[in-house]
């Protein structure tokens, strides 16, 4: 690694060498899967991999983070959150992710409790603090903390120690909920969110396409992918069977974004984007 990088990766391991145990939010994308890494690395068995699962949790994210955490070897646990259950979550307003990460923290806190577990840390990284990030209010709320950012590590630091670590996350794409593909302002339902998850699922499995977005507008799915892959959709017999398929599912209208997949695409219109 490059000595900047590696000087990084030390101040990391040294920032959890100062604490007696940890609660990694752990939901196995880039950040979390090298803050698990290395959170095992320093401190054993005394850190904590936890996963929330939840119906805006892809059936295959939640799988890799159980291969994921086997493979770090961190102790590792799956538990219920009930954002669902929140009207506030449910009307999806513009800080939907608040809502999401309060129900998350609070229920962290509760459990590093009863694990006697002083310290509780989630993979936000520095790039994420100039970011509209609502969900940090939640994670300020619950004396969550952010070693990433704590230590000016950026994305790009992340992916370049977990590719030394050779984690298989190195190079990963963003993969956030599936409430994420629903605009703003529009409700979310378990309905919405399985129409989701399945069109996503059928698309991969017919085109391999690893960028996905199956944006639902009420009747329409726009599918958005990564623009150096959107040759892998020009194939009549193959959009012929994801038009098919994705109207049974009940869809009216499918249409494809024509330029790709660009964070933020779903709400071009307000001035405070995630990544989406």
């Amino acid at each position: 690694m490059q000595s900047t990088v590696n000087l990084k990766l030390q101040e990391l391991i040294s920032w959890f060498n100062h604490r007696d145990s940890v609660l990694v939010a752990f939901s196995g994308g880039v950040d979390s899967t090298l803050l698990a890494k290395v959170a095992f690395l320093s401190m054993g068995s005394n850190a904590l991999a936890v996963t929330a699962d939840s119906p805006s949790i892809s059936r295959q994210d939640l799988a890799n983070t159980k291969s994921l955490s086997n493979l770090i070897g961190i102790d590792h646990l799956i538990i219920q959150t009930h954002e669902m259950e929140n009207p506030d979550y449910l009307q999806n307003p513009s800080n939907r992710c608040y809502y999401c990460k309060s129900e998350l923290f609070t229920t962290l806190t509760s459990l590093a409790k009863k694990r006697n577990i002083k310290t509780i840390v989630d993979g936000t990284n520095f790039d994420d603090l100039s970011d509209f990030r609502p969900g940090l209010t939640a994670a300020t709320e619950n004396d969550i903390l952010h070693p990433f950012a704590e230590l000016g590590l950026s994305k790009l630091d992340i992916r370049k120690i977990s590719k030394h670590f050779d984690l298989p996350t190195a190079d990963n794409p963003s993969s956030p909920c599936l409430s994420s593909r629903i605009a703003y302002g529009q409700p979310i339902t378990l309905n919405k969110l399985d129409k989701i998850e399945q069109a996503e699922i059928i698309i991969k499995q017919l085109t391999g396409i690893e960028i996905l977005r199956v944006r639902d507008h009420g009747d329409i799915a726009r599918i958005e992918v990564g623009p150096s892959e959107r040759f892998l959709l020009l194939n009549e017999s193959i959009m012929d069977k994801i038009d098919s398929k994705l109207k049974k599912l009940g869809f009216k209208f499918v249409t494809l974004e024509l330029s790709g997949y660009k964070s933020g695409n779903l709400n071009k219109s307000s001035s405070k984007n995630e990544h989406r």
